[in-house]
């Protein structure tokens, strides 16, 4: 068996594949942004070919880096952004249509429709877990049937494959057209609306509420297979025969990789969009507070195990739309050193909505704001509003998930791009009033496919994982309790003023 497990960890904004020794250090990756395809307002799309590119030339640009050759990987694991809709024919390989990304609102149509009269948006949820809303593939690809000339014709035939960008991924590197693996795992299946979380398969009430025909899917495989899903093809990528063998979604990858294995453990993620997962255990907790319940993963001949999800969608990327839509900022890295020029957010409080709001509000009908704004205000105090609005985000879902799960969360380890922001790690440190501890490899999400991939075949035993993990740094709440209550409430009001703006 090789020394190294490989993770191709395949996100909203980039590409990247990460090396990992026995004693889970990274010590090789390489990272590709890819385009964001904006046709409309509220559309976004991927080019799944773009995506298929950057990682192969990240799989080539990490093993030339480390020096390390492909047979010295013991296997590789995949992680993804979750729900973005992938069509493809099987023969030639070829998409149908540009990927729909999971932060797309164009189906708000459909989902208006299917949430129509009582129970509403809850109308799935008892099998799903999911409230109904724009943010999951299962209207995405009822929308793809509905408007791809073609498409509907070619899926009853078997001719069109969907998929999750693991799914994609996959295929891809076991083989391509007439040789690739058609599979997904729980994590991802239990983000499409069309999986239901006690049966642990398609549901084929949910494919008819869809209108998409089951051929299309991909099979459902444990996360920490019993064995490889499969190889890769010795004419891609790897040049040689490894085996892919651990499949997750980005964050329950990120639950995975920051051992989060006990009941009652959670995460943050803090990228694209920020989000908290709350371990359940093999309990399916049912949400009242406007929180996901899904799959965290499932291993080769165990129960699956649960998690509450709040997931939020603009946080990095707010940040990112101050760099380029805005030109505040000349690099994302710029916006802890101009927010720090202000003492406080100068009574600013920037509402993020985009794409409307996920949890705990599920609006589809909320657009971005900024309030608060007088002469006195700056760029400086514009930059510390956006950091902040991502902590206020995360404090309404911690909020949520104490509720609905009846534990207190006592200490919240993070992960993600915007961990390295002291200044954001110690106002959400003060907001959640408990500990935020940062671990020494920050790529967990990266880190979790591969101790998946890893356990899979062996190349860590249980029990090994947690030991692996190790703390880098911890911010101790600081604020007083009447400052902070003060800036909850202008932050519901700001909150309150970016509702009901879509007609």
């Amino acid at each position: 068996m090789g020394g190294y497990i490989g993770a191709l960890d395949q996100g909203t904004t980039s590409t990247r594949f990460l090396l990992f020794d026995r004693q889970g250090n990274q010590v090789a990756g390489r990272q590709l942004e890819h385009r964001q395809i904006y046709p409309r307002p509220g559309w976004m799309e991927h080019d799944p070919h773009e995506i298929w590119e950057k990682a192969c030339a990240v799989i080539a640009g990490t093993l030339a880096e480390a020096k390390v050759p492909a047979r010295e990987l013991a296997a590789v694991g995949i992680t993804n952004q979750r729900e973005t809709t992938v069509v493809w024919d099987p023969r030639s390989g070829r998409p149908y249509a540009n990927a729909i990304v999971w932060q797309d609102t164009r189906t708000d149509g459909i989902v208006a429709g299917l949430a129509n009269g009582t129970p509403g948006i809850d109308r799935f949820r008892e099998a799903t877990g999911l409230p109904l809303a724009t943010y999951f593939s299962g209207p995405k690809l009822q929308w793809l049937l509905e408007n791809t000339p073609g498409l509907p014709r070619a899926a009853e035939r078997g001719e069109a494959l969907f998929g999750t960008v693991d799914s994609w991924l996959a295929w891809q590197l076991t083989g391509g057209p007439g040789r690739g693996r058609h599979l997904t795992e729980p994590s991802n299946a239990s983000r499409t609306m069309l999986f239901g979380l006690e049966s642990q398969s398609w549901e084929p009430s949910l494919l008819e509420a869809f209108g998409v025909p089951a051929r299309m899917l991909p099979q459902v495989l444990p996360s920490i297979p019993g064995e490889p899903y499969g190889y890769t093809a010795e004419d891609g990528p790897f040049g040689a025969r490894i085996p892919v063998a651990g499949i997750l979604g980005d964050q329950q990858a990120a639950l995975f990789g920051q051992a989060c294995f006990a009941e009652g453990e959670s995460k943050n993620t803090y990228g694209t969009g920020c989000f908290l997962l709350f371990n359940t255990g093999e309990r399916r907790v049912a949400s009242h507070h406007g929180l996901l319940t899904t799959v965290a993963w499932r291993q080769e001949g165990r129960a699956p195990l649960f998690a509450l999800e709040g997931s939020i969608a603009i946080t990095g990327a707010l940040v990112q739309w101050l760099r380029d839509n805005l030109g505040l900022i000349a690099s994302s890295a710029e916006i802890e050193p101009l927010a720090a020029q202000a003492a406080d957010c100068g009574g600013v409080y920037f509402v993020p909505a985009f794409s409307g709001l996920f949890a705990p509000h599920w609006r589809s009908d909320a657009r971005g704001v900024i309030v608060g704004l007088s002469r006195f205000a700056n760029k400086a105090h514009l930059a510390r509003a956006a950091l902040e609005a991502t902590a206020f985000q995360t404090l309404e879902v911690f909020q949520a998930m104490a509720k609905d799960s009846g534990i207190g969360i006592r200490v919240l380890k993070v992960d993600g791009g915007m961990t390295g922001n002291e200044l954001l790690m110690q106002f959400q440190a003060d907001l959640l009033e408990v500990p935020v501890v940062r671990p020494r490899v920050r790529e967990t999400t990266a880190l979790g496919a591969a101790f998946a991939a890893g356990l899979s075949v062996g190349f860590w035993l249980p029990g090994e994982l947690e030991a692996l993990w190790r703390e880098d740094r911890r911010w101790l709440p600081a604020m007083s309790p009447a400052e902070r209550e003060r800036r909850c409430r202008l932050w519901r009001k700001a909150v309150e003023r970016s509702l009901d703006w879509v007609e």
